[in-house]
């Protein structure tokens, strides 16, 4: 069984407008199916879908997402305009596919969102606290949800890797050594 991974979901996530979804064809990838599989279920189950958790993309949204995101290049021949899952609308298709892989896709794309909206917490509110106490608590915890969605498997060259994210309030750098034999 193919394990998914926090990083492998949160690179397909993208923002469009102030929404962060998913496009259809990186769900049904995620999921194991066929692009028409999902948008069929979510024909066929369209009461549980409402404003705000599914829409489809404009032709401008499409040439858009096509031209900066480079995975999604083949929705350039598409004749189709793609639909985007909001983070509630992966919420209620999870309660419609009920296979193995969509259980374990459901539990990866709900970890990845919940972290990437605590660490924009944290770090919005680092730029408000004056308690130096709490500044540093702060910046532990966001140190460690970055960790947590970018370090499964990163693979570390002759002497090692470094990771460095600069915030306007948090600057993290994360450096794996390679262990001597």
């Amino acid at each position: 069984m193919n394990i998914l991974k926090l990083e492998k979901i949160q690179s397909l996530i993208i923002e469009l407008g102030d929404e962060k979804v998913l496009i259809d064809s990186d769900v049904a990838d995620i999921y194991g199916v066929a692009t028409k599989e999902i948008n069929q279920a979510v024909s066929n189950n369209s009461e549980k879908f409402p404003d705000g958790y599914i829409f489809e993309l404009t032709k401008d949204e499409k040439l858009e997402v096509v031209k900066n995101i480079d995975h999604l290049e083949k929705l350039k021949f598409s004749p189709h305009l793609p639909k985007a899952f909001s983070e509630k609308g992966l919420y209620m298709l999870a309660t419609i596919l009920k296979s193995k892989q969509a259980t374990e896709a459901t539990f990866a794309i709900i970890e990845t969102f919940s972290k990437i909206r605590e660490l924009s917490r944290t770090v919005n509110e680092l730029s408000t606290i004056e308690n130096k106490q709490d500044q540093k608590s702060l910046m532990q915890r966001s140190g460690e949800l970055i960790a947590e969605v970018l370090d499964d498997d990163l693979q570390t060259s002759e002497a090692g890797t470094t990771i460095e994210l600069n915030f306007a309030v948090l600057k993290f750098k994360h450096t794996i050594k390679k262990k001597s034999p």
